[in-house]
């Protein structure tokens, strides 16, 4: 229903509507299809003895057709400014506007008095009421039929600030005690914020890269899984709380050797399972399979310094314990923490702050908990181990399927790249090969007993020339004074002066996976150096000692079988050959600044 000469769109514009509110009608703007144009009725200005009270009647008439139509179109509004219909959005709280009693058609229309539709005017109010403040400032199309005081752009302050896209400053800090401040949306993942951290930081983008919650208070901290909303968890932190980006290797090590992580006496099912790996993702991930993890752990009582060895299971339902040894039955278990509102933490120093009966401490915390101790669900386990096994199936029992679709994203983002696209880094041995310089051109040398002799033939000739120019006088490049011996230092993997403790601590921090590993300089002898690396989930020590040959300084882990000239070639052979190490050297611990 419109008015004649105008369309529909114009009816329903606010500022069409201030135009109908001022302007007072017309008999040829109140004219509707039953009822003919005045110019049609009355030939000419000559005629005055018109029938006035016909006239009177008709008009009434189609105010009446005119009004009931408005008010059935009040029921299919047509879409608003933003493109929505405005049933489809919630009404905003609030009084809505009372419509006034309806006077009869005769005391309505009067010469010279404008007609209010009440109708179009509920119109007008509740395209104010849906508007969204989250689109940009809209150039307004009918800037003719603004009002002299009305700006011609619809401004953003304008909008209700209610619906606006919502904005934080998060502040974030590394491991050297560096920190930046981002602003980020109200609905940015963790995995959002890793990647422009990442960004910002200059560093290579592989996957591994986390936020971790820290509370330095409660000694808890626990990696943020890539789809939780960081101001949402943010909202769940102390004030003494913060956030920290690190690295992580071990997050989804499970998919990868899932096997490793559960030994058989832990884990019972509900049905027979094969023992394969696909066969236990597949219990873990199915919600409607009943996994569970059982064992010993040291328990402490809420509100007590004392510690309990109790027997635990983990159950999709929560943890429990049992008060009768090792019984399972319901009247023996007792629930211990419920897993929907909790998070697992691990504890950063248990004995020193817990009394903890072990290094290998763990905690369920439940979300409302800021500050206080008592409510906190302190665990200790045995070994290393068995605490990244509870860990880790607290968040598969936690989250299912949702973990896994984590780990596959970065993956199926890696197979959508253009195959000419430029890799980000990559030291994998199949990147290297066997050159052979000799000649004007460059070759591959494809033979492996050719590739070898050139390397030893490369190593003799490196020798027979360091040995020249000591002989000439000039300084060796191998020189202990020189470069070769403190390049190192420039190196992600190179820590510096740090204790055993240190190192232990920052390989367990970024995840206890096989081939992870830092260097540092030896405590006890101050020539040497010290190379710490993760291998089945535990951390072992090998010295790097300098040694003499031929006038020349060299490092070996072997006690000189095998020689380096600085430790970058050590680093870079151990990459791709195992040698005396139980396993090759993959990931290096690193240390971004902010």
């Amino acid at each position: 229903m419109a008015s004649a000469g105008c369309p529909d769109s114009l009816l329903h514009h606010p500022y069409y509507q201030d135009k109908v509110e001022q302007t007072p009608p017309s008999p040829r703007d109140v004219a509707g299809p039953e009822f003919p144009a005045q110019s049609d009725r009355i030939s000419s200005h000559q005629e005055d003895d018109v029938d006035l009270e016909a006239l009177m009647n008709d008009m009434n008439a189609s105010l009446e057709s005119l009004y009931s139509a408005c008010s059935m179109q009040s029921d299919t509004v047509p879409l608003l400014q933003n493109g929505q219909h405005p049933r489809s959005q919630p009404r905003t709280p609030g009084p809505q506007p009372q419509l006034q009693p309806q006077p009869s058609p005769r005391q309505r229309v009067q010469r010279s008095q404008p007609v209010h539709i009440t109708a179009v005017r509920r119109l007008q109010e509740e395209d104010q009421q849906f508007r969204t403040s989250s689109l940009p400032a809209i150039p307004n199309p009918f800037p003719e039929l603004c009002g002299p005081g009305s700006p011609p752009v619809l401004a953003t302050g304008s909008l209700p600030p209610s619906q606006a896209a919502a904005k934080q400053d998060v502040k974030v800090f590394s491991e050297d005690g560096t920190s930046k401040v981002v602003e980020i949306l109200s609905d940015m993942t963790a995995r959002d914020l890793c990647q422009l951290l990442v960004y910002k930081s200059h560093c290579v983008d592989d996957n591994s890269w986390t936020l971790v919650e820290h509370h330095p208070h409660l000694g808890l901290e626990r990696c943020l899984e890539d789809h939780e909303l960081v101001v949402q968890v943010e909202s769940t932190m102390a004030s003494e709380s913060k956030f920290l980006f690190r690295k992580n290797y071990a997050k989804y090590e499970f998919f990868k050797n899932p096997m490793n992580f559960f030994p058989e006496q832990m884990v019972t099912w509900c049905q027979q399972s094969n023992g394969s790996q696909a066969q236990l993702l597949q219990n873990f991930l199915n919600s409607s399979s009943c996994p569970e993890i059982q064992g010993f752990l040291h328990v402490k009582e809420l509100g007590k310094k004392s510690w309990k060895k109790l027997y635990v299971c983990l159950r999709r339902s929560g943890l429990y314990c049992s008060t009768k040894g090792t019984s399972k039955e319901p009247r023996h278990l007792q629930l211990l923490a419920d897993l929907e509102d909790s998070n697992i933490f691990s504890l950063i120093a248990g004995k020193k702050q817990y009394s903890a009966p072990t290094d290998h401490g763990l905690c369920i915390k439940p979300n409302k908990v800021r500050n206080e101790t008592k409510e906190l669900r302190l665990l200790c386990a045995e070994d290393e181990q068995t605490r990244t096994c509870w860990m880790t199936a607290f968040r598969l029992l936690k989250y299912g399927m949702l973990l896994y679709q984590n780990y596959r994203i970065p993956q199926q983002r890696k197979a959508l790249l253009s195959p000419f696209s430029t890799p980000v880094r990559s030291v994998s041995e199949n990147s290297l090969v066997a050159m052979d310089f000799s000649g004007q051109t460059g070759r591959v040398i494809e033979n492996p007993a050719e590739a070898q002799s050139a390397a030893l033939e490369e190593g003799h000739a490196w020798r027979k020339r360091s040995t020249r120019m000591n002989a000439l006088g000039s300084q060796s490049p191998l020189h202990p004074s020189t470069l070769s011996t403190v390049i190192h230092r420039t190196q992600h993997w190179f820590h510096g002066r740090i204790s055993r403790e240190e190192s232990h601590r920052i390989i367990k921090q970024q995840g206890l996976v096989d081939g992870l590993f830092l260097l540092r300089d030896s405590q006890s002898n101050p020539k040497a150096f010290v190379l710490t690396l993760c291998h089945h989930q535990k951390i072992k020590n090998f010295q790097i000692l300098p040694c003499e040959d031929d006038g020349q300084t060299f490092f070996t882990l072997d006690d000189g079988n095998t020689k380096f000239s600085d430790l970058i070639q050590l680093v870079d052979f151990y990459q791709l050959n195992k040698g005396v190490l139980p396993c090759k050297l993959k990931h290096h611990c690193i240390r971004v600044a902010l």
